[in-house]
């Protein structure tokens, strides 16, 4: 049985919002798209909904305590507490260096997670 699913598309800031036929996980038809990119987007929403992933993580003699982090690519929106939870146990030393990888393959998806900022190591460590 075919069922009606309304999302909004995040793919530009038009904001469209989408109108999908869809039958388990197959999609039978998508309105209300303005462009291509959007109706990619909705079938890949409703098949296989991925994100990116950001948070932050321990470092360990920075001149900050916590350094930004997020996924190179969007990940399986199911791994997402996985990779949350191994975050929460990643400690890294300082320097950090923008885009440095700090989990790699995070939680088997293939997509590492890296550095979104540099991160100087404290001078008072001495």
């Amino acid at each position: 049985m075919s069922e009606m699913r309304e999302l909004t598309c995040i793919v530009c800031p038009i904001g469209c919002k989408l109108r999908a036929t869809v039958e388990g996980k197959e999609v039978l038809e998508i309105e209300g798209n303005t462009c291509k990119r959007g109706l990619a987007y909705g079938i890949d929403e409703l098949r296989a909904p991925k994100r990116t992933v950001t948070s932050t993580v321990r470092v360990d003699g920075g001149f900050l305590p916590l350094v930004p982090v997020r996924t190179e690519a969007p990940v399986p929106k199911e791994k997402i507490g996985e990779i949350m939870r191994q975050l929460a146990t990643v400690r890294v030393p300082a320097p950090v260096a923008i885009h440095q990888v700090i989990l790699a393959n995070a939680a088997g998806t293939g997509v590492n997670v890296v550095a979104s900022r540099d991160m100087e190591a404290r001078d008072d460590l001495s």
